[in-house]
């Protein structure tokens, strides 16, 4: 991995006008198909390897195995709560690589002690468990049984009617995070037995709001469309957009690609 950590992009176009924009127009482009988009992944993608070797591994192939999930299912729900971080701990009092909330969810899966939450095993098979019970409660449909992850059954009506806003894009952001475990999100997939691990990150901008960091994106990609872009949602409550590369020469050319853009490198 090259190490660019000193490297921070200054985005200087259309920011102003993105922190503007509305939540329901920014969220309308994102929500009308996710049903579809996670049908269309149960009915013929789910048989799929990731693209990389992920941390945890042993965890994950497990908890798919014990709960008969798709393991890049599980992949990309860690990858959007806590990109694989073990002791990751959100404002939200949720815990750990699949973000368990304490205690309520915790103690509702069985986990008695925090400290649990911490070992990267129990709290896999916890989340993969509760993803579980949420897949039957949802009679399969993936979309709703994440907006429930996200937001809480309770919230989550089983007719799919009036779900909140932030429950659909959480559903979204997940189908995000699993095109790039599938590789269907890069212009340059990994050749051979990549470790994930190994990957470089450069953060390009973070935001208070979900929909502006979507909005962001959107707008990036559709001046740079090779960018190898993604976001995360931080423990700190931020949205951050982060330009992903595999050695110094894609990320070269992903400065390259922003620049042609219109945007400047520091």
């Amino acid at each position: 991995m090259v190490d660019i950590t000193a490297k921070r992009f200054a985005v200087l176009s259309i920011l102003i006008t993105l922190l503007f924009m509305s939540h329901t127009s920014a969220a309308s482009t994102t929500e009308a198909n996710l049903d579809d988009a996670w049908r269309a992944y149960v009915n013929s993608q789910t048989h799929l390897p990731p693209v990389y070797r992920f941390p945890h591994a042993s965890c994950f192939g497990a908890a798919a195995l014990q709960y008969d999930l798709p393991l890049t299912l599980l992949l990309a729900v860690a990858r959007g709560e806590s990109d694989f971080e073990e002791t990751a701990r959100s404002r939200a009092n949720a815990h750990g690589v699949m973000q368990i909330l304490w205690p309520d969810t915790a103690k509702h899966l069985g986990i008695d002690r925090l400290s649990e939450l911490y070992d990267p095993c129990v709290n896999i098979d916890a989340g993969a468990r509760y993803l579980k019970e949420l897949v039957n409660q949802y009679s399969g449909n993936l979309h709703l049984a994440l907006a429930a992850y996200n937001y809480g059954p309770r919230r989550i009506p089983a007719s799919g009617e009036n779900i909140p806003t932030g429950a659909n894009w959480y559903s979204g952001y997940i189908y995000r995070h699993l095109n790039y475990v599938l590789g269907s999100s890069s212009g340059t997939k990994p050749i051979g037995d990549a470790l994930y691990s190994e990957l470089g990150q450069s953060t390009l901008v973070s935001f208070g709001e979900p929909y502006r960091a979507t909005a962001f994106i959107a707008q990036l990609e559709r001046n740079a469309p090779e960018l190898n872009l993604d976001w995360f949602r931080r423990g700190t409550g931020k949205f951050e957009v982060v330009m992903t590369y595999a050695d110094r020469q894609e990320f070269d050319r992903g400065a390259g690609l922003l620049r042609r853009a219109g945007f400047r490198v520091d």
